[in-house]
């Protein structure tokens, strides 16, 4: 009696009883037959864990969006209504904080100003606004990392209102005759020709503010706000040095700034040479 190979006389082999899952599978061979048909079609067959709307994406390729699903459609409108979001972004809470401290400005100038400059009671109103506007602006840059609220006119706004407000105070000193003239040049000098210098490289990008150039504004609004108290004794003589502290990093952060738009103004123009060069080629 000749043996007969149980799969060959339709029996269930050992491997098939311990894999049934092989009964609902096509077997490598099948693959190997006609595998190459699937794989020329490019169809994806939707399963479990892909879904049908996977299976659209996947089939109409990496690079197309939300509209190539079928479960993941954009309402009509969506962009303009994207647009819309944007704009009304820039009126966010850390704007709205520097545009506070723009109008401060004026308040400050009045009050330092108020009875010749020199009566203690109006100085220490001029210091309270300038606290205010010094404090507004480590909250507006906070919120503005912290929520994404990150804007280009944030990034351009900040600077200048740091700026107004600080040179208000400055030239109020000099003019009453508490901070010598040549500080406020040093540092309205540097203040002003940053800011030129942002505009001039807008065209390649916005030059952030960086840690640096925060702690330098700390340490002038806080040797500024001890100036316009109009202190006397041992802190008369500590207000001096955190002033010479405030220049050397006024200087210091200046040079960087300075660093920065040249490398932002060589690969701006790096890039756009290579962009002419594809559309030429």
């Amino acid at each position: 009696m000749t043996g007969v190979p149980a799969s060959a006389a339709g029996g269930s082999s050992p491997a098939k009883q311990a894999n049934p899952a092989n009964l609902t599978q096509p077997a490598k061979g099948a693959h190997a037959a006609d595998g190459s048909a699937v794989e020329a079609s490019g169809a994806v067959e939707p399963t479990a864990a892909t879904g049908p709307g996977t299976a659209a994406r996947d089939a109409a390729g990496p690079d197309a969006g939300p509209d190539a699903s079928g479960d993941g459609r954009a309402p009509r409108g969506g962009k303009l209504a994207a647009a819309a979001v944007n704009q009304a972004s820039v009126w966010n809470i850390a704007n709205l904080l520097t545009m506070l401290r723009l109008l401060l400005v004026p308040g400050f100038v009045a009050l330092m100003l108020a009875d010749g400059g020199y009566d203690p009671a109006w100085r220490s109103l001029a210091w309270a606004a300038f606290a205010i506007a010094m404090i507004t602006d480590l909250f507006d840059g906070h919120l503005a990392r912290t929520y994404n609220l990150v804007t280009d006119f944030g990034k351009i706004a900040d600077p200048i209102a740091d700026k107004a407000i600080m040179g208000a105070a400055l030239i109020c000193l000099s003019g009453l005759g508490d901070l010598p003239w040549w500080v406020t040049i040093v540092i309205l000098g540097r203040e002003l020709g940053i800011t030129l210098l942002r505009f001039l490289v807008i065209r390649y990008g916005v030059i952030p503010a960086s840690r640096g150039g925060k702690l330098k504004t700390l340490t002038q609004g806080v040797a500024v706000g001890m100036y316009v108290l109009a202190l006397t004794g041992w802190l008369a003589t500590l207000r001096w040095w955190v002033m010479a502290a405030a220049v050397v990093l006024t200087v210091v952060t200046g040079l960087d700034y300075v660093r920065q738009a040249v490398v932002l103004r060589r690969q701006g123009i790096a890039a756009r040479r290579a962009a002419s060069e594809e559309t030429d080629a």
